[in-house]
Protein backbone atom coordinates (compact mmCIF):
# COMPACT_ATOMS: atom_id res chain seq x y z
CA UNK A 1 0.00 0.00 0.00
CA UNK A 2 1.29 3.18 -1.18
CA UNK A 3 -0.17 5.93 1.21
CA UNK A 4 0.48 10.05 1.10
CA UNK A 5 1.54 10.95 4.01
CA UNK A 6 -0.24 14.80 3.52
CA UNK A 7 -3.53 13.15 4.30
CA UNK A 8 -4.76 15.20 7.12
CA UNK A 9 -6.78 12.54 9.13
CA UNK A 10 -6.42 10.21 10.51
CA UNK A 11 -2.81 9.17 10.35
CA UNK A 12 -1.86 7.72 7.36
CA UNK A 13 -1.44 4.09 8.05
CA UNK A 14 1.33 2.07 5.96
CA UNK A 15 2.01 -0.31 3.76
CA UNK A 16 4.51 -0.25 1.07
CA UNK A 17 6.93 2.45 0.71
CA UNK A 18 6.13 4.36 -2.60
CA UNK A 19 8.49 4.12 -5.30
CA UNK A 20 9.34 7.62 -5.99
CA UNK A 21 10.29 7.86 -2.87
CA UNK A 22 13.66 10.72 -2.41
CA UNK A 23 16.34 8.20 -1.98
CA UNK A 24 18.90 9.22 0.69
CA UNK A 25 21.31 8.02 2.61
CA UNK A 26 21.25 10.08 5.98
CA UNK A 27 21.19 8.99 9.36
CA UNK A 28 18.35 11.81 10.19
CA UNK A 29 16.09 10.26 7.17
CA UNK A 30 15.32 7.31 9.33
CA UNK A 31 15.52 8.67 12.76
CA UNK A 32 12.70 8.75 14.69
CA UNK A 33 10.91 5.20 14.71
CA UNK A 34 13.35 4.01 17.22
CA UNK A 35 12.31 7.28 19.95
CA UNK A 36 8.56 6.02 19.01
CA UNK A 37 9.63 2.57 20.54
CA UNK A 38 11.15 3.96 23.52
CA UNK A 39 8.06 5.97 23.87
CA UNK A 40 6.01 2.93 23.96
CA UNK A 41 8.22 0.97 25.82
CA UNK A 42 9.07 2.69 28.68
CA UNK A 43 6.08 2.92 30.66
CA UNK A 44 4.69 0.37 32.90
CA UNK A 45 7.51 -2.01 32.40
CA UNK A 46 9.87 0.33 33.59
CA UNK A 47 8.01 2.60 36.05
CA UNK A 48 5.69 -0.08 37.65
CA UNK A 49 7.30 -3.12 37.14
CA UNK A 50 10.80 -2.51 37.27
CA UNK A 51 10.58 0.17 40.45
CA UNK A 52 8.64 -3.28 42.39
CA UNK A 53 11.36 -5.19 41.24
CA UNK A 54 13.57 -3.03 42.68
CA UNK A 55 11.62 -1.75 45.79
CA UNK A 56 10.80 -5.89 46.69
CA UNK A 57 14.25 -7.42 45.49
CA UNK A 58 16.84 -4.64 45.73
CA UNK A 59 18.92 -5.58 42.94
CA UNK A 60 18.59 -9.33 42.41
CA UNK A 61 16.28 -9.35 39.49
CA UNK A 62 18.93 -6.95 37.96
CA UNK A 63 19.91 -10.47 35.80
CA UNK A 64 16.54 -11.05 34.88
CA UNK A 65 16.29 -7.16 33.44
CA UNK A 66 19.06 -7.68 31.32
CA UNK A 67 18.05 -11.02 30.08
CA UNK A 68 14.89 -9.87 28.98
CA UNK A 69 15.95 -7.00 27.12
CA UNK A 70 18.87 -9.26 25.47
CA UNK A 71 16.60 -12.73 24.06
CA UNK A 72 14.07 -10.49 22.91
CA UNK A 73 16.72 -8.05 20.70
CA UNK A 74 16.22 -10.38 17.88
CA UNK A 75 12.44 -10.30 17.58
CA UNK A 76 12.32 -6.22 18.12
CA UNK A 77 15.32 -5.98 15.98
CA UNK A 78 13.14 -7.52 12.94
CA UNK A 79 9.89 -5.30 12.83
CA UNK A 80 12.33 -2.19 11.26
CA UNK A 81 14.67 -5.02 9.43
CA UNK A 82 11.88 -6.44 7.51
CA UNK A 83 10.14 -3.05 6.95
CA UNK A 84 13.65 -0.91 5.70
CA UNK A 85 14.82 -4.34 3.32
CA UNK A 86 11.22 -4.84 2.07
CA UNK A 87 9.57 -1.88 1.95
CA UNK A 88 6.65 -3.63 3.44
CA UNK A 89 5.25 -4.23 7.25
CA UNK A 90 5.68 -7.29 8.84
CA UNK A 91 2.02 -8.02 8.39
CA UNK A 92 2.60 -8.78 4.89
CA UNK A 93 5.30 -10.93 6.40
CA UNK A 94 2.92 -12.80 8.18
CA UNK A 95 0.86 -12.82 5.22
CA UNK A 96 2.63 -14.65 3.46
CA UNK A 97 3.82 -16.99 5.55
CA UNK A 98 0.12 -18.21 5.58
CA UNK A 99 -3.45 -17.18 6.55
CA UNK A 100 -3.39 -18.72 9.41
CA UNK A 101 -0.06 -16.43 10.63
CA UNK A 102 -2.53 -13.26 10.14
CA UNK A 103 -5.58 -15.34 12.19
CA UNK A 104 -2.79 -15.62 15.17
CA UNK A 105 -1.49 -12.29 15.27
CA UNK A 106 -5.38 -11.12 15.33
CA UNK A 107 -6.43 -13.77 18.03
CA UNK A 108 -3.41 -12.70 20.27
CA UNK A 109 -3.82 -9.08 19.28
CA UNK A 110 -7.68 -8.80 20.60
CA UNK A 111 -6.77 -11.07 23.54
CA UNK A 112 -3.96 -8.82 25.14
CA UNK A 113 -5.14 -5.16 23.54
CA UNK A 114 -8.08 -4.34 26.31
CA UNK A 115 -5.66 -5.18 29.39
CA UNK A 116 -2.72 -3.53 27.45
CA UNK A 117 -4.61 -0.09 26.89
CA UNK A 118 -6.61 0.12 30.50
CA UNK A 119 -2.99 -0.69 32.26
CA UNK A 120 -1.12 2.14 30.45
CA UNK A 121 -3.70 4.47 30.49
CA UNK A 122 -4.93 3.94 34.36
CA UNK A 123 -1.31 4.43 35.53
CA UNK A 124 -0.83 8.00 33.44
CA UNK A 125 -4.58 8.84 34.96
CA UNK A 126 -3.43 8.02 38.56
CA UNK A 127 0.05 10.00 38.01
CA UNK A 128 -2.19 13.06 36.57
CA UNK A 129 -4.28 12.77 39.93
CA UNK A 130 -1.46 12.63 41.91
CA UNK A 131 0.20 15.77 40.75
CA UNK A 132 -2.65 17.88 40.35
CA UNK A 133 -3.80 17.30 43.18
CA UNK A 134 -7.38 16.45 41.75
CA UNK A 135 -10.48 13.94 43.19
CA UNK A 136 -11.55 13.15 39.93
CA UNK A 137 -12.04 9.22 39.25
CA UNK A 138 -9.36 7.49 37.53
CA UNK A 139 -11.85 6.17 34.98
CA UNK A 140 -12.77 9.80 34.25
CA UNK A 141 -9.19 10.59 33.49
CA UNK A 142 -8.84 7.76 31.78
CA UNK A 143 -11.45 8.47 29.72
CA UNK A 144 -10.11 12.14 29.14
CA UNK A 145 -6.54 10.98 28.27
CA UNK A 146 -7.83 9.05 25.68
CA UNK A 147 -9.89 11.38 24.26
CA UNK A 148 -6.90 13.88 24.32
CA UNK A 149 -4.52 11.29 22.51
CA UNK A 150 -7.40 9.90 20.15
CA UNK A 151 -7.35 14.11 19.54
CA UNK A 152 -3.52 14.55 18.74
CA UNK A 153 -3.81 11.68 16.30
CA UNK A 154 -6.24 13.13 14.80
CA UNK A 155 -4.43 16.37 13.91
CA UNK A 156 -2.11 15.49 12.57
CA UNK A 157 -0.25 12.10 10.61
CA UNK A 158 2.88 10.38 11.74
CA UNK A 159 5.14 13.86 11.35
CA UNK A 160 3.28 15.05 14.40
CA UNK A 161 3.39 11.40 16.25
CA UNK A 162 7.00 11.99 15.54
CA UNK A 163 7.34 15.33 16.92
CA UNK A 164 5.91 14.95 20.20
CA UNK A 165 7.04 12.00 21.30
CA UNK A 166 10.60 13.53 20.31
CA UNK A 167 10.05 16.16 23.00
CA UNK A 168 8.59 13.57 25.54
CA UNK A 169 10.86 10.81 24.94
CA UNK A 170 13.72 13.86 25.92
CA UNK A 171 11.89 15.15 29.05
CA UNK A 172 11.32 11.55 30.46
CA UNK A 173 15.22 10.30 29.51
CA UNK A 174 16.44 13.36 31.13
CA UNK A 175 14.70 13.24 34.92
CA UNK A 176 15.21 10.14 35.00
CA UNK A 177 18.91 10.00 34.32
CA UNK A 178 18.94 12.97 36.82
CA UNK A 179 16.72 11.23 39.34
CA UNK A 180 18.37 7.98 38.83
CA UNK A 181 22.09 9.89 39.55
CA UNK A 182 20.40 11.67 42.82
CA UNK A 183 19.59 8.08 44.47
CA UNK A 184 22.81 6.43 43.76
CA UNK A 185 24.67 7.76 47.71
CA UNK A 186 20.74 6.33 48.98
CA UNK A 187 21.58 2.82 48.31
CA UNK A 188 22.92 0.49 50.56
CA UNK A 189 25.19 -1.12 48.10
CA UNK A 190 26.60 -3.33 51.47
CA UNK A 191 23.48 -5.04 51.62
CA UNK A 192 22.23 -5.58 48.29
CA UNK A 193 21.89 -8.98 46.63
CA UNK A 194 22.95 -9.01 43.07
CA UNK A 195 21.75 -12.53 42.06
CA UNK A 196 18.03 -13.83 42.75
CA UNK A 197 17.69 -16.61 45.09
CA UNK A 198 16.75 -20.25 43.56
CA UNK A 199 13.16 -19.82 45.36
CA UNK A 200 12.27 -16.59 42.93
CA UNK A 201 11.71 -18.47 40.39
CA UNK A 202 9.28 -20.67 42.22
CA UNK A 203 5.47 -20.31 43.32
CA UNK A 204 3.85 -17.32 43.48
CA UNK A 205 7.05 -15.32 43.09
CA UNK A 206 7.40 -16.66 39.36
CA UNK A 207 3.86 -15.03 39.29
CA UNK A 208 5.74 -11.48 39.05
CA UNK A 209 8.92 -12.54 37.52
CA UNK A 210 6.79 -13.99 34.29
CA UNK A 211 4.99 -10.18 34.33
CA UNK A 212 8.08 -8.33 34.86
CA UNK A 213 9.58 -9.87 31.71
CA UNK A 214 6.44 -9.77 30.10
CA UNK A 215 6.85 -6.16 28.77
CA UNK A 216 10.42 -5.73 29.40
CA UNK A 217 11.51 -3.90 27.81
CA UNK A 218 7.85 -4.17 25.68
CA UNK A 219 5.60 -6.71 24.55
CA UNK A 220 6.70 -8.14 21.54
CA UNK A 221 3.67 -6.54 19.27
CA UNK A 222 5.01 -3.31 19.46
CA UNK A 223 8.00 -5.20 16.60
CA UNK A 224 4.87 -4.89 14.18
CA UNK A 225 4.03 -1.44 14.96
CA UNK A 226 7.43 -0.52 14.48
CA UNK A 227 7.34 -2.15 11.28
CA UNK A 228 4.66 0.25 10.44
CA UNK A 229 6.10 3.21 11.96
CA UNK A 230 9.57 2.70 10.19
CA UNK A 231 7.07 3.02 6.88
CA UNK A 232 5.41 6.04 7.63
CA UNK A 233 8.45 7.64 8.17
CA UNK A 234 9.91 6.47 4.97
CA UNK A 235 6.99 7.82 3.24
CA UNK A 236 7.26 11.43 5.36
CA UNK A 237 11.19 11.46 4.97
CA UNK A 238 12.06 9.70 2.06
CA UNK A 239 13.82 6.25 1.93
CA UNK A 240 16.99 5.11 4.06
CA UNK A 241 19.40 2.77 3.95
CA UNK A 242 18.37 -0.57 6.19
CA UNK A 243 21.76 0.13 8.46
CA UNK A 244 20.63 3.76 9.61
CA UNK A 245 17.31 2.75 10.00
CA UNK A 246 18.56 -0.04 12.30
CA UNK A 247 21.17 2.52 14.30
CA UNK A 248 18.04 4.32 14.98
CA UNK A 249 16.09 0.94 16.61
CA UNK A 250 19.39 0.50 18.02
CA UNK A 251 19.34 4.13 19.72
CA UNK A 252 16.03 3.70 20.72
CA UNK A 253 16.14 0.01 22.37
CA UNK A 254 19.30 0.47 24.16
CA UNK A 255 17.80 3.53 25.57
CA UNK A 256 14.74 1.97 26.96
CA UNK A 257 17.41 -0.84 28.52
CA UNK A 258 19.47 1.81 30.56
CA UNK A 259 15.99 3.20 31.55
CA UNK A 260 15.12 0.40 32.85
CA UNK A 261 18.45 -0.03 34.94
CA UNK A 262 17.50 3.45 36.54
CA UNK A 263 13.89 2.54 37.20
CA UNK A 264 14.71 -0.52 39.24
CA UNK A 265 17.98 1.55 40.86
CA UNK A 266 15.31 4.16 42.24
CA UNK A 267 12.94 1.57 43.09
CA UNK A 268 16.09 -0.61 45.24
CA UNK A 269 17.53 3.02 46.63
CA UNK A 270 14.37 4.62 47.90
CA UNK A 271 11.94 1.78 48.59
CA UNK A 272 13.99 -1.34 49.12
CA UNK A 273 14.06 -2.23 52.83
CA UNK A 274 11.78 0.10 54.46
CA UNK A 275 8.57 -2.01 54.46
CA UNK A 276 7.22 -0.26 52.33
CA UNK A 277 3.48 -1.59 51.11
CA UNK A 278 2.90 -1.36 47.36
CA UNK A 279 -0.61 0.59 47.10
CA UNK A 280 -3.24 -1.15 44.81
CA UNK A 281 -5.17 1.87 43.37
CA UNK A 282 -3.25 3.45 40.26
CA UNK A 283 -3.55 6.87 42.40
CA UNK A 284 -2.82 5.80 45.56
CA UNK A 285 0.88 4.09 43.60
CA UNK A 286 1.10 6.77 41.68
CA UNK A 287 1.51 9.57 44.72
CA UNK A 288 2.85 6.80 46.58
CA UNK A 289 6.54 7.00 44.29
CA UNK A 290 6.62 10.39 44.08
CA UNK A 291 6.18 11.25 47.87
CA UNK A 292 8.90 8.26 48.76
CA UNK A 293 11.20 9.68 46.24
CA UNK A 294 10.06 13.83 47.39
CA UNK A 295 10.82 11.63 51.32
CA UNK A 296 14.32 10.69 49.98
CA UNK A 297 15.76 12.89 48.17
CA UNK A 298 13.70 16.10 49.23
CA UNK A 299 11.05 18.30 48.67
CA UNK A 300 12.66 20.04 45.87
CA UNK A 301 13.14 16.80 43.79
CA UNK A 302 9.17 16.09 43.64
CA UNK A 303 8.18 18.43 40.79
CA UNK A 304 11.57 16.10 38.70
CA UNK A 305 10.19 12.85 39.43
CA UNK A 306 6.80 14.05 38.55
CA UNK A 307 7.59 15.39 35.02
CA UNK A 308 9.85 11.84 34.92
CA UNK A 309 7.19 9.95 35.64
CA UNK A 310 4.12 11.56 33.98
CA UNK A 311 5.92 12.42 30.36
CA UNK A 312 6.94 7.69 30.82
CA UNK A 313 3.70 7.30 31.35
CA UNK A 314 1.80 9.65 28.39
CA UNK A 315 4.15 8.43 25.23
CA UNK A 316 3.27 4.89 26.31
CA UNK A 317 -0.34 5.83 26.62
CA UNK A 318 -0.05 8.00 23.41
CA UNK A 319 2.06 5.37 21.20
CA UNK A 320 -0.76 2.23 22.32
CA UNK A 321 -3.72 4.22 21.77
CA UNK A 322 -1.95 4.98 17.94
CA UNK A 323 0.05 1.30 17.73
CA UNK A 324 -3.11 -0.71 18.18
CA UNK A 325 -5.34 0.94 15.78
CA UNK A 326 -2.90 1.32 13.31
CA UNK A 327 -1.92 -2.67 13.46
CA UNK A 328 -5.15 -4.04 13.31
CA UNK A 329 -6.66 -1.62 10.19
CA UNK A 330 -3.59 -2.99 8.38
CA UNK A 331 -4.19 -5.96 9.18
CA UNK A 332 -7.92 -5.87 7.95
CA UNK A 333 -6.20 -5.11 4.83
CA UNK A 334 -3.82 -7.93 4.48
CA UNK A 335 -6.85 -10.45 5.20
CA UNK A 336 -8.58 -9.54 1.60
CA UNK A 337 -4.59 -9.36 0.25
CA UNK A 338 -1.26 -8.63 -0.51
CA UNK A 339 0.09 -5.06 -0.26
CA UNK A 340 -0.07 -3.44 -3.64
CA UNK A 341 0.85 -0.10 -4.76
CA UNK A 342 -1.64 0.41 -7.55
CA UNK A 343 -4.58 -0.13 -4.27
CA UNK A 344 -3.36 2.55 -2.89
CA UNK A 345 -6.48 5.11 -3.06
CA UNK A 346 -8.98 2.50 -2.40
CA UNK A 347 -7.03 0.92 0.43
CA UNK A 348 -6.01 4.06 2.47
CA UNK A 349 -10.22 4.56 2.59
CA UNK A 350 -10.50 1.39 4.12
CA UNK A 351 -7.90 1.63 6.46
CA UNK A 352 -8.87 5.14 7.51
CA UNK A 353 -12.70 3.78 8.62
CA UNK A 354 -10.90 0.82 10.32
CA UNK A 355 -8.27 3.13 12.11
CA UNK A 356 -11.38 5.01 13.64
CA UNK A 357 -13.47 1.69 14.51
CA UNK A 358 -10.36 0.16 16.21
CA UNK A 359 -9.77 2.92 18.24
CA UNK A 360 -13.25 3.52 19.69
CA UNK A 361 -13.58 0.15 20.60
CA UNK A 362 -9.91 -0.06 22.03
CA UNK A 363 -11.04 2.84 24.06
CA UNK A 364 -14.06 1.45 25.32
CA UNK A 365 -13.02 -2.09 25.94
CA UNK A 366 -10.31 -0.41 27.82
CA UNK A 367 -12.56 1.27 30.04
CA UNK A 368 -14.83 -1.79 30.58
CA UNK A 369 -11.32 -3.67 31.57
CA UNK A 370 -10.66 -0.16 34.14
CA UNK A 371 -14.27 -0.82 35.95
CA UNK A 372 -12.88 -4.58 36.51
CA UNK A 373 -10.08 -4.21 37.56
CA UNK A 374 -9.89 -0.91 39.12
CA UNK A 375 -9.35 -1.35 42.72
CA UNK A 376 -6.48 -3.44 42.05
CA UNK A 377 -3.37 -2.04 39.44
CA UNK A 378 -0.88 -4.97 40.88
CA UNK A 379 -3.89 -7.19 39.63
CA UNK A 380 -4.46 -5.66 36.09
CA UNK A 381 -1.02 -4.96 35.64
CA UNK A 382 0.23 -8.27 36.11
CA UNK A 383 -2.56 -9.52 33.92
CA UNK A 384 -1.96 -7.33 30.84
CA UNK A 385 1.83 -8.24 31.26
CA UNK A 386 1.51 -12.15 32.10
CA UNK A 387 -0.42 -12.63 29.12
CA UNK A 388 2.34 -10.51 26.40
CA UNK A 389 4.73 -12.51 28.38
CA UNK A 390 2.66 -16.28 27.28
CA UNK A 391 2.10 -14.57 23.45
CA UNK A 392 5.99 -13.66 23.27
CA UNK A 393 7.77 -16.99 21.92
CA UNK A 394 4.81 -17.20 19.02
CA UNK A 395 5.12 -13.57 18.28
CA UNK A 396 8.65 -13.57 18.19
CA UNK A 397 8.74 -16.78 15.77
CA UNK A 398 6.81 -15.37 13.30
CA UNK A 399 9.30 -12.47 13.53
CA UNK A 400 12.00 -15.27 12.95
CA UNK A 401 9.96 -17.17 9.63
CA UNK A 402 9.24 -13.10 8.10
CA UNK A 403 12.84 -12.85 8.27
CA UNK A 404 14.59 -15.52 7.51
CA UNK A 405 11.68 -16.83 4.59
CA UNK A 406 13.37 -15.51 2.03
CA UNK A 407 11.47 -12.36 1.62
CA UNK A 408 14.49 -10.19 2.63
CA UNK A 409 17.52 -9.98 0.75
CA UNK A 410 20.38 -11.77 1.47
CA UNK A 411 22.52 -8.67 1.59
CA UNK A 412 20.36 -7.62 4.33
CA UNK A 413 20.06 -11.02 6.21
CA UNK A 414 20.85 -11.13 9.77
CA UNK A 415 24.46 -12.80 10.54
CA UNK A 416 24.45 -16.46 11.77
CA UNK A 417 25.09 -14.72 15.27
CA UNK A 418 21.71 -13.29 14.92
CA UNK A 419 20.28 -15.79 13.89
CA UNK A 420 21.15 -18.09 17.18
CA UNK A 421 20.32 -15.62 18.97
CA UNK A 422 16.77 -15.20 17.97
CA UNK A 423 16.67 -19.25 18.28
CA UNK A 424 17.83 -19.07 21.54
CA UNK A 425 15.45 -16.02 22.85
CA UNK A 426 12.71 -17.88 21.15
CA UNK A 427 13.38 -21.30 23.31
CA UNK A 428 13.99 -19.74 26.24
CA UNK A 429 10.97 -17.78 26.19
CA UNK A 430 9.27 -20.89 25.04
CA UNK A 431 9.82 -22.82 28.11
CA UNK A 432 9.91 -20.10 30.41
CA UNK A 433 6.17 -19.93 29.49
CA UNK A 434 6.15 -23.53 29.82
CA UNK A 435 7.34 -23.53 33.14
CA UNK A 436 5.09 -20.52 33.99
CA UNK A 437 1.97 -22.40 32.55
CA UNK A 438 2.75 -25.48 34.90
CA UNK A 439 3.62 -24.52 37.92
CA UNK A 440 0.78 -21.86 38.05
CA UNK A 441 -2.25 -24.48 36.62
CA UNK A 442 -0.71 -27.90 37.03
CA UNK A 443 0.79 -27.78 40.70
Amino acid sequence: MNVDARQPDPPPLPGASAPDSPPTRSFWTAFGPGLIFAGAAVGVSHLVQSTRAGAVYGLSLLIVVLLANLLKYPAFRFGPLYAAATGHSLLEGYRRQGRWALVLYAVLTVATMFTVQAAVTVVTAGLAKAILGVDTSPIVLSAILLAICGGLLGFGDYSWLDRVIKVVVAVLTVSTLIAAALVVPKVDWAAMRWLPSADLFTGKQLLFVAALVGWMPSAIDISVWHSLWTLARRRDAGKATVRDTLLDFDIGYIGTAVLALCFLLLGAGVMHGKNVTIAAGAGGFAAQIINLYAETLGEWARPVIGVCAFAVMFSTTLTVVDGFPRALSVLAARFRGPEAPERAAEELRETRRAYWFSLVVLALGSLVVLMVFLKSLKAMVDLATTLSFLTAPILAWLNHRAVFGGDVPAEHQPGQGLRLASWVGICFLGTFALLYLWLRFLT
